[in-house]
């Protein structure tokens, strides 16, 4: 076997919830009267809230106070478990609830490794949070991704080297961190235009292949 564990990101992996964030962030936009669209959307993609608030403030002309700004995001985090109330069990595709299910059969560990603080949450609604070895979040990191503290905390919990683990990701940012905690990283999505890349994962259950060692000549 190539690798004791899996480490995967959430949104855009596992679950896609890009459309609630969008929601919940034109929601705080529409308010403050700044532009936001799909493409600013996209900037916001595996960074943490804090930092999603301040690319979407950029256009903004008067200056918040920090107050203002912990006000700001929390709004968008009610709003946006609000919506995540629609999320359920068929929000996860049979094709990845299969595939992880068969790492598990083989002994590879499983992690979320995501700067979501809602991951708990997310989990939950798509039936999913007593099935991981460990999650590495947002509410026990200090530094979000592009720093390698999320996969590096998922790996400790696992009790397994960071070189023996596979992140999953599907985030420019979250490529970086990955490699920055010298884990090898199979990309899919946004990511799949990373040059540093270890694997491209085209079609979810590849990764059986890619874990068990049997997929070489798909490796970027």
């Amino acid at each position: 076997m190539k690798y004791q564990a899996v480490i995967f990101d959430l949104d855009g992996v596992l679950v896609h919830t890009d459309r609630y964030h969008y929601l919940a962030w034109k929601t705080i936009a529409d308010e403050l009267g700044v532009t936001f669209d799909e493409k600013i959307n996209n900037r916001l993609r595996g960074v943490s809230r804090m930092a999603c608030l301040e690319i979407v403030l950029e256009t903004y002309d008067e200056p918040l106070t920090d107050e203002q700004k912990a006000y700001y995001a929390e709004r968008k985090n009610q709003r946006y478990k609000q919506l995540l109330e629609e999320l359920s069990t068929q929000d996860l595709s049979d094709e990845i609830r299969h595939t992880m299910v068969s790492l598990r059969e083989h002994g590879v560990k499983l992690a979320i490794g995501s700067s979501s603080k809602n991951a708990k949450l997310i989990l939950q609604r798509i039936g999913l949070d007593d099935f991981f070895d460990a999650v590495s979040d947002g509410t026990n990191i200090v530094h979000s991704k592009p720093h390698p503290e999320v996969f590096l905390k998922a790996s400790d919990y696992l009790g397994i080297l960071p070189q023996q683990c596979l992140v999953i990701e599907d985030a420019m940012a979250g490529v970086e961190a990955a490699l920055a905690a010298n884990m090898d990283c199979a990309v899919m999505g946004d990511a799949l235009g990373h040059p540093q890349a270890t694997y491209r994962l085209n079609h979810f259950p590849d990764l059986l292949h890619i874990v068990l060692g049997q997929d070489e000549k798909r490796k970027a």
